[in-house]
């Protein structure tokens, strides 16, 4: 369901625009006097959704992007418990070593930990399966 309710939002936000046009042409106009006709106003709004056509495939690429730098890029990432997690301990992300809290339990030296959340210098990781 969220993934369905954020799909939602990522539309009306790029859609924003074609109702926003909408509501002025067809709704605010005629309220104060102002006849739009309908064949112009149909050419205004078919070349904005056009427009969001060709854009979203950018767009969305935009809204899907995950941190790239910085602690939030870490979120996800899979580390190697150092030493064991009991509850805390050391995991190695890449070539970084790491101060590292299991929210879980414990994990021993080797095993694999999926890191959930970052706070200041120390990641807060869970056992993987």
């Amino acid at each position: 369901m969220k993934t369905y309710v954020k799909n939602t939002l990522k539309t009306l936000s790029i859609l924003a625009d074609e109702i926003v046009v909408g509501v002025f042409l067809f709704f605010v106009l005629p309220r104060v006097g102002i006849e739009v006709p309908l064949k112009p106003a149909l050419a205004v709004i078919g070349f904005l959704v056009f427009k969001d056509i060709i854009a979203v495939k950018f767009l969305w690429e935009v809204f899907e992007k995950r941190a790239e730098v910085g602690p939030e890029a870490l979120i996800g990432k899979e580390a190697t418990v150092i030493e064991d997690l009991s509850p805390k301990g050391v995991v190695k992300v890449g070539n970084e070593l790491w101060i590292a809290e299991c929210i879980n339990g414990s994990a021993k030296t080797g095993e694999k930990v999926r890191i959930i959340q970052v706070r200041g210098t120390k990641l807060l990781v869970e056992r993987q399966g």
